[in-house]
């Protein structure tokens, strides 16, 4: 499997070279001759409810466009990438394809993505879930649903330490490691107030916006080495203050699966995540977890800067076999109502209006507190950010690397930061 700076010589090098021929066919897009194939590829990551929901939606297509053959190809995150590089740079791409924020430029911007726009149907989306995928080269991807970072409390850990939660609408990022050390003082041993936030780059993006910066512009990156430093300089202290876990539990951590990890197992007090994987906590942990909004430099919730994100996004190969059997099965997807609720809220919730209404009544408890946050959160919702620029989707792993340098004591932060900084502008495309 290749290593991260493998994956960067395939999407720099190989991806380059491997679409000549489709950056001549106009925008990237290709039309075989003599009409479409009738077989599709869709390849996608993630939990077994998600791979259930989505061989339910293939089912459920097939009946309307029962001409149209789609074959499934379902991966696991963190092979997911090394795969679809691989297969991009040898012309040989699933022809749909669930597409993260951190690639759609690094996709689309080298041709290997069909533009959507006029094909899609998008007219019934939410304002501003549409735009996260459009690019200088088109819309590379349409929004599969929509997602906010959260804070989430464990109840029973917060019970059983007697400490109680915080309030989201004020409190700080330094009273998060003051709860947080609270929680790791009343439990047992093995049970922390929190794990580290290195690794987290929705932490670290509210982190920047609440100091008016951002982790991208357009074109490289939109924070400097002073903000990089007080980032690492901030989870040592969660660590040496003992509300996050030390070092060697957070490599340990690192790469567990959701209900296999310290929070959903009860170890934590807070946990950060993505509000589409609450309902996957909840059943993991067997409890009824609390979300709260992030903390905030200035102690008041306008000021967090939240954002709306797509969870994921569903991009077309430019090389597809069939361009309009795969546009059908994408606006099947986002746009139809029966796949609406066979899928639910698992990859968020839908951005299109109509298709949110029709599943409401279907929900359960889980996806009707996610909905609500969502809700509660919208009048302080800061823009939404930009994708990274081509070359910089690695910046959580290398954010991630230099980080738990800090946390073993190889590194001083601002060491770390320099050298985070000088590695994701050297991958950079200028």
């Amino acid at each position: 499997m290749p290593t991260t700076l493998g994956r960067r010589a395939l999407l720099g090098l190989s991806l380059s070279a491997g679409l000549v021929a489709v950056a001549g066919c106009g925008r990237g897009q290709s039309t075989p001759a003599g009409g479409g194939t009738g077989k599709l590829r869709v390849t996608w990551w993630g939990n077994d409810t998600r791979q259930a929901n989505t061989l339910k939606i293939i089912e459920a297509f097939k009946t309307e466009k029962p001409d149209v053959t789609v074959a499934p190809e379902f991966g696991d995150w963190n092979a997911y990438w090394d795969k679809l590089a691989t297969q991009v740079a040898g012309n040989g791409a699933p022809d749909i394809i669930q597409m993260d924020e951190k690639y759609v430029r690094e996709y689309g911007g080298r041709g290997a993505l069909l533009d959507l726009n006029g094909k899609v149907d998008v007219s019934k989306f939410a304002p501003g879930t549409v735009e996260p995928g459009q690019t200088d080269t088109g819309l590379m991807a349409v929004n599969a649903g929509i997602n906010a970072p959260v804070a989430m409390v464990h109840p029973k850990v917060f019970a059983a330490a007697g400490v109680e939660p915080p309030d989201d609408k004020s409190w700080t990022w330094d009273e998060l490691i003051k709860v947080a050390a609270a929680v790791t003082k009343g439990s047992p041993n093995g049970t922390f107030g929190m794990g580290s936030l290195i690794s987290n780059d929705a932490a670290f993006s509210a982190f920047l916006r609440q100091r008016g910066k951002a982790l991208f512009t357009a074109t490289g990156l939109a924070f400097d080495v002073a903000d990089a430093t007080d980032w690492y300089a901030y989870n040592l202290e969660v660590m040496n203050s003992k509300a996050g876990q030390p070092a060697s539990v957070v490599a340990e951590e690192d790469g567990q699966s959701l209900d296999q990890g310290a929070f959903a197992t009860g170890r934590l007090g807070f946990g950060f995540a993505w509000s589409n994987q609450v309902s996957a906590f909840d059943n993991a942990s067997g409890e009824d977890i609390a979300l709260l909004r992030y903390p905030s430099e200035a102690g008041q919730a306008a000021e967090a800067k939240l954002w709306y994100k797509a969870s994921q996004f569903w991009s077309i190969s430019a090389k597809t076999g069939d361009p309009d059997a795969a546009v059908a099965f994408v606006n099947f997807l986002v746009n139809s109502i029966e796949s609406g609720k066979i899928g639910l809220t698992e990859r968020g919730v839908p951005p299109n209006t109509e298709v949110r209404a029709a599943i409401e009544s279907e929900l359960n408890a889980s996806d009707k507190k996610v909905i609500a946050f969502l809700d509660a959160i919208k009048p302080e919702l800061g823009d939404t950010p930009l994708a990274p620029p081509i070359g910089a989707g690695n910046l959580p792993d290398v954010v991630k690397r230099y980080g738990q340098e800090v946390l073993f004591g190889q590194s001083k932060p601002a060491d770390a930061a320099t050298k985070m900084i000088d590695e994701i502008n050297a991958n950079i495309q200028k």
